[in-house]
């Protein structure tokens, strides 16, 4: 063949870019269970962070199968819940978001063209009562997401852990490198009935004379990143508004019902299991936890 036509120029290119694009998608592929695996130990260890269980320098030190045996021995229970605030399904323990799930979620919460489906928002409650729940959205140069952790049966922050993807080191990528912003959310608190769940702004909460915050949910914005500071707050109220009914429902104070839908003339709400019948004024099972309900029917 003639190595100095059009022919075997053509051909020559041609073989050469498909024996590349096979190694390539050869090596991709060998690769993908380890970045698989290394993307789950790395979220996980952001969720271990923010419920205040270890520091993500530790969780780094420890290798993936540490980390998964750290989440293993620590969680309690895992599941999805919809925007009015119901159990949607359980969670494995292989079955923790990666920020790619989170990007969809973040489409099914926002509505529009890239909706593909209802919400399904990931809940996780480790067995020392902290519910940990991500956030998602995008900052000045690439999505942000991250991970808040709250008190036991509370709206009260325990910790946070943030990451991005292409922030501005120095600025906006203190989102993730500054510990002292994110202990900054520490003992803030979630507005759980307002639209504007949460503030990040320059300043952080206005103070009393005493030097007090005046408002518990609102920390100082990152000098010199504005727009990255913009984005988390956005992607905070979006997401924690978007779990506002099912933390209205486990924070709420207790109520003189039970859970069979009747009202006890105590003060202590109900737990038991029992079926009363319509138009009944209290609970007659035997062995209800309200102690002068279990008198009353000791009584009759």
């Amino acid at each position: 063949m003639n190595t100095n036509n059009n022919l075997y120029t053509v051909i020559y290119t041609t073989v050469i870019v498909v024996i590349v694009a096979a190694l390539l998608a050869f090596v991709s592929q060998s690769l993908k269970a380890k970045q698989d695996a290394n993307e789950k130990a790395d979220t996980i260890s952001q969720m271990l962070t923010a419920a205040q269980l270890g520091t993500k320098a530790e969780f780094q030190k420890m290798g993936n199968a540490a980390v998964l045996a750290k989440y293993a021995e620590e969680i309690g229970q895992a599941f999805t819940v919809d925007l009015s605030g119901n159990k949607v399904a359980d969670l494995s323990l292989d079955q923790v978001y990666s920020p790619k799930q989170l990007k969809r979620q973040n489409y099914n919460i926002k509505g529009g063209s890239n909706k593909t489906g209802e919400p399904e928002l990931p809940v996780f409650i480790f067995k020392d009562g902290t519910t940990v729940v991500p956030i998602y959205g995008a900052g000045l140069w690439g999505p942000i997401w991250g991970y808040i952790a709250f008190e036991k049966g509370s709206e009260v922050i325990k910790g946070a852990y943030f990451d991005h993807e292409s922030e501005t080191a120095g600025l906006g990528a203190k989102i993730k490198d500054d510990l002292s912003f994110q202990a900054g959310f520490n003992g803030e608190k979630a507005d759980f009935a307002s639209s504007n769940v949460f503030d990040i702004v320059k300043g952080g909460s206005p103070k009393n004379s005493d030097g007090s915050e005046i408002l518990d949910n609102m920390i100082d914005a990152i000098t010199g990143a504005t727009m990255t500071s913009q984005g988390l707050d956005a992607a905070i109220d979006t997401w924690l508004a978007a779990y506002a009914k099912y933390f209205q429902g486990t924070t709420a104070p207790a109520r003189n019902k039970c859970n069979c839908g009747q009202f006890c003339p105590c003060g202590d709400a109900c737990e038991c299991d029992c079926h009363c019948h319509p138009g009944q004024t209290r609970c007659e099972c035997p062995d209800c936890p309200c102690e002068e309900c279990r008198t009353k029917n000791m009584e009759m």
